[in-house]
């Protein structure tokens, strides 16, 4: 078998709608706000309203702020907010001023913390995919490499809430679908500026990754994230379509533009290890809808807790936290951006499961849990304020730095 049969011989998703709350778990939602908080229902700018209110739960009274979008406006649209790269954090309120946003909550999960790894720093990436502009900045971790609370039955690390070019919400699922082609063939592509790749594969990482060291990639498995790192890793960069330096290890730093450093597993590390100095390669990557041709304007991860206006099978009752989520109504005309206080006397939080019975009382039929706890912020501009101001109580007592959120933007 020759050196080149051997590299492929290894194998392959209001105001009225808010004006109009039903009831919840036998109780009503209560629009009463705190002292010195934003009336209910006010604009903050055409299209977009605020609101808080008050959500009866198992483990005592929750507090709501929400964001109401109406996508019907051409002066509003929705795009991600993040810091300028994948594995980077920064606070929701900082990241929506300098985008000039009106408004923004926090997004999808992400590695915050490496402590089963020791010398591994973590990443700060999320964990599923993120579309930028209509750009693709990542695809998803497997499955067993996610943080966050267990998954409802049914759904994964590719589950997206987005915005199409059509100018609608929706959630979907987006599968990473990419290549390496060289002279004799090609390899399917495992990764996209992801901390974790899956077993046996090789990943693409590109200036929009950042400078984070690259062997969280290696780490874990498909189904352990806490398992050890691999032993058996190669790392090969590509600038302008050819090969120009090799390496036993991942590195760190920034990648230039024009470059793409692989990253290879296991089966995937002795495959890279065939290729030589000077070799042209080209990489090429999509994501790929479950659901619909229309491509996106902008995507982020977390998952699903209620579609077609009922809660998905086996969502959790028991654990309760702060929790942040997103609401599409009206055929995905209409959105609700839902972000719970963290002040003490509210810490009681929501299960997921109350989460999708509130988000359907606000009038969603579809809703999407995202990251909670101490990530759970919800920032906003008054009207005539140049900077947007944190609307709830981080419960952490301050804001967290994150990876990503869901901007709302006007043209005036």
């Amino acid at each position: 078998m020759t050196r080149r049969q051997g590299r492929f011989g290894a194998g392959k998703n209001v105001l009225a709608l808010l004006a109009a709350l039903g009831t919840l778990a036998g109780a009503a939602l209560v629009g009463a706000a705190p002292a010195g908080a934003v009336p209910d229902g006010k604009a903050l700018a055409p299209g977009v309203g605020y609101r808080e209110l008050d959500v009866p739960a198992a483990h005592g009274v929750a507090h709501a702020h929400v964001l109401t979008v109406d996508l019907r406006d051409p002066r509003v649209r929705l795009d991600l907010l993040y810091p300028g790269a994948v594995a980077a954090r920064a606070p929701v309120s900082g990241m929506a001023d300098a985008a000039g946003a009106v408004a923004g909550i926090n997004g999808d999960f992400f590695n915050i913390t490496e402590t089963q790894h020791p010398g591994v720093e973590a990443t700060g990436a999320t964990v599923g995919p993120a579309i930028t502009g209509g750009h693709v900045l990542k695809a998803a971790v497997p499955n067993g490499q996610r943080f966050g609370p267990a998954l409802p039955p049914g759904t994964g690390t590719e589950d997206v809430f987005g915005v199409g070019v059509d100018r609608r919400a929706r959630l979907d699922a987006l599968a990473l679908d990419g290549s390496i082609r060289t002279p004799v063939g090609r390899l399917p592509l495992g990764g996209l500026n992801q901390y974790a790749l899956p077993e046996g594969s090789i990943g693409a990482f590109t200036s929009d990754w950042g400078s984070a060291s690259r062997v969280r990639a290696t780490c874990g498995t498909d189904t352990d994230r806490a398992a050890a790192c691999s032993t058996d890793t190669y790392e090969v960069t590509v600038r302008h379509r050819r090969v120009v330096s090799l390496s036993d290890t991942p590195g760190r730093g920034p990648i230039a533009a024009g470059t793409t450093v692989l990253v290879g597993r296991e089966a995937g590390a002795r495959q890279l290890r065939t290729f030589f100095q000077g070799e042209p390669v080209t990489v090429r990557h999509r994501l790929v809808s479950s659901s619909t041709r229309i491509a996106y304007r902008f995507a982020l991860g977390g998952y699903p807790v209620l579609r077609g206006g009922l809660p998905l099978p086996g969502l959790d009752t028991t654990a309760s936290a702060v929790r942040t989520a997103v609401g599409v109504a009206d055929g995905g005309r209409r959105l609700l951006l839902l972000a719970l206080d963290g002040a003490p006397q509210y810490r009681g939080g929501l299960t997921v499961a109350e989460v999708a019975d509130t988000m359907r009382e606000l009038g969603s039929d579809d809703a999407f849990s995202l990251d909670g706890g101490g990530s759970t912020t919800l920032a906003a501009r008054a009207p005539g304020a140049s900077t947007v101001t944190v609307r709830n109580h981080p419960s952490g007592g301050a804001e967290r730095p994150v990876p990503n959120g869901i901007g709302i933007f006007t043209t005036p």
